[in-house]
């Protein structure tokens, strides 16, 4: 069993506005990245997809040889919700505590069926704090927003 570590961020030029997306994945010293963009969008979205992408990419590319995930995002929203909101949303069929539908619940949904059956670890890095991978990431969606993704 691999030990995987995923770097990701999102974000927008104006919110809603043009979005861009990526994430660096870590295994065994080597890196691969990836980014990609929308035409409009918002950063929650783009926050929610890039983790969305590099879970994808872990399913098609390591199967089931990675069980054991490090996620490392500086999204508040995106660990929020993942680590404590998602278990109160699903117990209130998709609503929010104050009875409202859950904004971007189909990207949620789509996080939750990803990450079953993965064992993984969400921790939250200050943005432009000077971390490599993040603030790697963070190049890579600029790019991505100007249309230079890969």
């Amino acid at each position: 069993m691999k030990q995987l570590v995923i770097y990701t961020d999102g974000g927008c030029h104006g919110n809603p506005g043009p979005g861009g997306w990526a994430f660096v994945i870590e295994l065994d010293g080597e890196t691969h990245e990836r980014s990609g963009r929308e035409d409009a969008t918002t950063n929650n979205r783009m926050e929610l997809t890039a983790v969305i992408e590099a879970l994808k990419t872990v399913h098609s590319q390591y199967g089931d040889t990675v069980k054991s995930i490090s996620i490392v995002t500086d999204s508040q929203y995106v660990r929020g919700g993942i680590s404590d909101w998602m278990t109160r949303w699903l117990r209130n069929g998709w609503k929010t505590s104050a009875g409202k539908p859950v904004k971007n619940q189909d990207l949620w949904q789509e996080l939750q069926r990803l990450s079953h059956g993965l064992n993984i670890s969400w921790t939250w890095v200050r943005g432009h704090s000077g971390d490599h991978r993040n603030e790697l990431c963070d190049t890579l969606v600029q790019q991505a927003i100007l249309g230079n993704s890969h």
